[in-house]
């Protein structure tokens, strides 16, 4: 089992220049577990997406429900103070911290494709394409 950022799950769901990684990730660990934020912060992609016509409509809404799909049963909620320490502790925003406290509490890796994430928490994170080698 892995935490995955909603990067990983955008970049699984999105072909775009990360799916390889992203699908590599997949093929090593397909349970996935996530912060119920995840869909937020997913539907903000698909949203600016849109936008920027990298999707239609009709593709955004084919992409939550793949998403709702996969992960929508594997949500963890975190701690709102462990939350807001972690986020103080590290440098980082609550938003990430969420990521970060879910992995830290299933005792798993976090894995992104962020990397001012990975650097903040070296210990927990690691990059998406990093661990889709291993």
């Amino acid at each position: 089992m892995i935490v995955a950022d909603t990067n990983v799950v955008s970049y699984l769901l999105i072909d775009g220049e990360h799916t390889g990684d992203a699908r590599r990730v997949w093929e090593r660990d397909p349970a996935w577990a996530l912060p119920s934020l995840w869909r937020s912060e997913y539907l903000n992609v698909l949203a600016t997406s849109v936008r920027a016509e990298v999707l239609t409509g009709a593709q955004a809404l084919a992409a939550w429900h793949a998403g709702i799909r996969l992960f929508g049963r594997a949500e963890q909620e975190p701690d709102g103070e462990a939350v807001l320490a972690a986020a103080l502790a590290l440098g980082i925003s609550a938003y990430d911290a969420h990521f970060v406290v879910v992995a830290n509490d299933l005792k798993v890796p976090l894995v992104t494709g962020d990397r001012a994430l990975q650097r903040a928490c070296s210990s927990t994170a690691v990059l998406m394409a990093d661990f889709g080698r291993r």
